[in-house]
């Protein structure tokens, strides 16, 4: 669940995940450059959230340096997933 509208360098964005499968969850962000960036907060996992999706929940803030195409990447030790964002100047 993504907490914007439009996305802008340099403006922090929190985004919401849930994933199934199991084991640690991490994540990072790779940009038209090569560049991979971390979130600037998190995964802090969420508990007692109303966002009925399967899986479990954590919560990550990101900021994006540069403009483009963005694909943030998730994984579990049994499961991946990702994102692809476009980020305005």
């Amino acid at each position: 669940m993504l907490f914007s509208g439009m996305l802008r360098t340099g403006t922090e964005v929190k985004v919401a995940w849930r994933m199934t499968g199991s084991g640690d969850f991490s994540i990072s962000a790779t940009g038209p450059d090569g560049k991979v960036v971390k979130p600037v907060w998190g995964p802090e996992p969420h508990g007692g959230s109303n966002w009925n999706r399967p899986g479990d929940e954590w919560g990550t803030g990101w900021v994006f340096p540069t403009p483009g195409c963005w694909t943030i990447n998730a994984t579990r030790t049994s499961g991946t997933g990702s994102l692809l964002l476009r980020v305005a100047q």
